[in-house]
């Protein structure tokens, strides 16, 4: 039973991460239709923005929360704003532009913070384990399960209880008519990305002080949240979060029968057999258009 107990939370673990990463990664996607391949740069711009603000500034990993969150969506808002916005409708040049910002930020932060490996120094209170039911759990751990939580609920109330949400599911049903009816889809959209960037930062901030932080971090975690966009349903919030939960789920118990390197294939093979005879996802969303 402990061994059951102790599996579970490490899949909760991998998969509040993963929900961190691929939450952005869903809304930018299902709204905007915008395959944006410099995601992972967003995880790993929070990463490093952290370190900074912590290495230079003094701010402790929770107080740069919020400010990861701000400084991450503003970059986010800028590519939307300069390259992005001209791209609509045109796929294979915005996953070719994506992938060319994602190589450009990289180097750039190879340039400014060097290429070694940095290290985000936990809070003490974090740092520790408690017992419960006689097993020891991370309070790191059990503190991105919290933050995680509160993420999921905050994106719902944006998104399903706020103008800005009305506007936004509006445009994404029909976005001539929305702009008919004075909506700014141009603005909508690249609070979007922005909202979408920051939610990434926040994830790499989160993941930090448990990875190594370099510059070709994010490339790893691009991959795992865009598995589970297309195991959770594009658009879905509630898809998202329970393709994340699978994934994590399965990836754990197949690392504790195997190892990480084939649990690893082995979810990836199920997905994309999945993609081949569901390609919609498992919680996909009618939307009358």
């Amino acid at each position: 039973m402990e061994v059951f107990i102790s599996q579970i939370f490490t899949g909760l673990s991998i998969a509040s991460i993963l929900l961190l990463v691929a939450l952005g990664l869903a809304i930018i996607y299902g709204s905007m239709g915008v395959i944006n391949l410099a995601h992972g740069e967003f995880v790993m711009l929070g990463a490093y923005a952290t370190w900074f603000l912590q290495q230079y500034a003094g701010i402790g990993l929770i107080p740069s929360l919020v400010l990861v969150f701000l400084m991450v969506g503003s970059i986010g808002w800028v590519i939307e704003r300069g390259i992005v916005r001209h791209l609509y409708h045109r796929p294979l040049d915005t996953i070719l532009a994506t992938w060319g910002i994602g190589i450009m930020l990289q180097q750039l932060v190879r340039l400014t913070a060097g290429a070694e490996l940095r290290y985000v120094e936990l809070p003490e209170s974090l740092s520790r384990s408690v017992d419960l039911l006689g097993i020891n759990f991370s309070v790191y751990r059990l503190f991105i399960l919290l933050v995680t939580g509160l993420l999921i609920l905050l994106t719902w109330l944006l998104l399903m209880r706020t103008e800005y949400g009305t506007k936004l599911r509006a445009i994404t049903q029909n976005r001539e008519m929305a702009e008919c009816s004075g909506i700014d889809s141009q603005r909508i959209f690249g609070l979007t990305f922005a909202f979408g960037a920051g939610l990434a930062g926040v994830a790499g901030s989160l993941v930090a002080p448990i990875k190594s932080v370099s510059p070709d971090m994010g490339t790893h975690y691009v991959v795992d949240a865009f598995m589970v966009v297309v195991l959770g349903g594009v658009g879905s919030v509630a898809g998202t979060a329970a393709a994340s939960g699978i994934l994590g789920e399965v990836t754990a118990g197949m690392a504790y029968l195997l190892n990480d390197t084939l649990a690893k294939v082995i979810v990836f093979i199920a997905v994309v057999m999945l993609i081949r005879f569901r390609p919609q996802g498992l919680f996909s969303q009618l939307v009358r258009k």
